[in-house]
C-alpha cells in the first residue's frame, strides 16, 4: 500500500515544496449502465480525480546576493513561486506519479504539481 501515519491532527501535516496532498475522489462502483465493478478496477486507472487537502509552498527561487549594494540588509527567508492548487480544488492528476498515505484511517496521495492536469475551483462550492 503506502505509508501509515498515526497522528490524529491534520493541520500537523506540513506539505513541502511542490507537493500537493490530495483526497481522493471515491470512485463509481456501478456503471452507467447499471453494472457493479469489481473492486480495483478504478485504482488502475492512469487518470484519478480528487479534492486539493494541502499544497506546499511551491517552488524555490534562488536568493540573489547583491554584493554591490553591501548597505542593504540581507533576509536569509527562502522565497517561492506560488503553486497553483488551492485548498478545495478538485483536481484530475496522473495515478503513476502518486505516492500513497493513510491518514487516519482515509486514504491520501502526495502528488508532484507537474502530475496535475485539471483543477476545478468553485469559489461558492464550501460557502
Amino acid at each position: 500500500m503506502g505509508v501509515l501515519l498515526d497522528e490524529k491532527d491534520l493541520g500537523k501535516l506540513i506539505v513541502i515544496g511542490d507537493r500537493v496532498l490530495i483526497k481522493p475522489k471515491i470512485p463509481q462502483s456501478k456503471t452507467k449502465s447499471g453494472l457493479y465493478l469489481p473492486p480495483g478496477v478504478n485504482e488502475s486507472e492512469k487518470v484519478q480525480i480528487g479534492f486539493v487537502v494541502k499544497a506546499g509552498p511551491g517552488y524555490p527561487i534562488p536568493t540573489i546576493n547583491d554584493i554591490d549594494e553591501p548597505w542593504k540588509s540581507r533576509t536569509e527567508e527562502p522565497k517561492y513561486v506560488p503553486l497553483q492548487p488551492k485548498e478545495g480544488d478538485q483536481a484530475v492528476y496522473l495515478q503513476g506519479s502518486a505516492i500513497e498515505i493513510e491518514f487516519n484511517r482515509e486514504k491520501y496521495v502526495v502528488i508532484p504539481q507537474s502530475a496535475i492536469l485539471l483543477l476545478v475551483r468553485d469559489d461558492g462550492l464550501f460557502e
